[in-house]
């Protein structure tokens, strides 16, 4: 007699500081079978037992193997170069990175690459995102990513159209406009598009996901004004219904606030300024006005909501450190503490438009610079000669209060925080780079 038998178990593995995470980091499914005999009386059974373990929504620490030279113990005086390098070592196929193999991530680690690579002229950074994007498009440019069905899926589509603009390789324009087309018919309540594609929940978060594609596709592939007037009506239509007056930009909001727990019953808002939640709308909107025509019909309403974020922003930087709490307006509640995920980005944001005269340079450039220093502190070199990143939150949603996103656990090399100082560093850099 045969017999097999089924056990699966799902995993959440939680990537901490201190422990040994698995290689490689997907929703991916792991079998084991197990083949004995059981007898029973006078019947001896083949026995077969098939396990099954589902490991979700983790962040890899990359290959086992993985080396630099770089001294453990210390942390660079630059960040742009290492940081990269890292990131390139830990995962030389960056499909293995985080929960599944086509995320977000990837196409805002490429944002930051690119610009790396435009400022030094080496190559590397290209071919990596090259290798990494044609796993998702065949020959004839059909794309293959996942399924536009949320916002996060749209922002990897940004590389196809810095690969089309790179090189010229007409696939990727032709996978660009397939992403494109999708947009008309993604769902939106007041202006502004649904973080996925069920429920009227708008996150900021998704702003920057699906406008960073726009934006991309407007510069490099075609139909600019179209993406511009798309773009516009998301950054406005989330800034009416979450910037507050004194600059800063809540989590969320829904048309359906009985349905979930985080709303207010009135508003529809979430109730707290989650500094990576404002650090992906202040990355995305100084994106759009170095691009946006100074003609075009909105132009002064986006740059007056950034420039009203960014004196909020100025106002709530932490005198001792430089840095942003995690919930930016409570850096006096002791559970708080400084996020360099999100400082990062507004270390970014504010830069930029220094850099694009919005800002000037005179009140802004210093707060930009304590920002960046502050991020120093979270940042060292591994026994392996690898960049660690430490202090920050992996994928974190929104929270019903200010506890919940406080107690979020904190983990090594978390995702976005090491993109955002990616981003952070290039710009802060930028002169040192454009030298190499």
């Amino acid at each position: 007699m045969n017999i097999t038998r089924k056990i699966i178990a799902g995993i959440g593995v939680l990537c901490a500081l201190g422990t040994t995470p698995p290689a490689m980091a997907q929703n991916r499914v792991v079998s084991q079978q197990t083949t004995g005999t059981v007898v029973e009386g006078d019947v001896t059974m083949l026995v077969t037992q098939e396990t099954t373990t589902r490991y979700r929504r983790t962040t890899s620490q990359g290959v086992p193997d993985a080396k630099l030279e770089y001294t453990p113990g210390t942390t660079p005086k630059r960040l742009a170069l290492p940081l990269a390098e890292t990131v390139m070592a830990r995962y030389p196929d960056y499909r293995m990175a985080y929960w599944k193999d086509y995320t977000y991530v990837q196409g805002y680690m490429f944002e930051a690459m690119d610009r790396l690579g435009q400022l030094t002229g080496d190559g590397k950074y290209l071919g990596y995102m090259k290798e990494y994007i044609d796993h998702f498009i065949d020959e004839d440019g059909n794309y293959k990513g996942g399924g536009l069905t949320n916002l996060d899926n749209f922002m990897t589509g940004s590389a196809f159209c810095t690969l089309y603009e790179r090189t010229g390789d007409e696939k990727y324009k032709k996978a660009a406009l397939q992403i494109l087309k999708a947009v008309d018919k993604y769902p939106s309540s007041d202006g502004q598009f649904w973080h996925g594609n069920r429920s009227p929940n708008m996150w900021i978060d998704g702003v920057f996901m699906m406008q960073m594609f726009l934006i991309r596709c407007a510069q490099y592939v075609g139909e600019a004004d179209y993406c511009y007037d798309v773009a516009c009506r998301n950054i406005i239509t989330a800034a009416r219904h979450l910037q507050r007056p004194d600059g800063l930009v809540l989590h969320a909001w829904t048309t359906e606030p009985e349905k979930v727990a985080w709303a207010d019953k009135s508003t529809g808002a979430s109730p707290e300024v989650w500094s990576e939640g404002m650090g992906w709308y202040t990355l995305v909107v100084p994106e759009l006005l170095a691009l946006l025509p100074e003609a075009h019909p909105d132009y002064q309403q986006v740059l007056d909501i950034y420039l009203k974020m960014c004196k909020g922003l100025r106002e709530m930087q932490d005198k001792k450190t430089g840095g942003w709490f995690m919930v930016v307006d409570k850096g006096d509640n002791p559970l708080n503490f400084i996020d360099p995920s999100g400082t990062a980005m507004f270390v970014y944001s504010i830069q930029r438009g220094v850099q694009l005269g919005l800002l000037r340079a005179k009140e802004y450039a210093p707060v930009a610079n304590r920002g960046y220093q502050s991020l120093f502190p979270f940042i060292q070199v591994n026994e392996k000669g690898l960049l660690d990143v430490i202090g920050a939150c992996d994928g974190v949603v929104i929270k019903k209060n200010f506890v919940e996103y406080v107690t979020v656990p904190k983990i090594l090399n978390a995702k976005e925080a090491v993109a955002g100082i990616l981003w952070a560093s290039v710009s802060m850099e930028t002169e040192h780079l454009k030298t190499k």
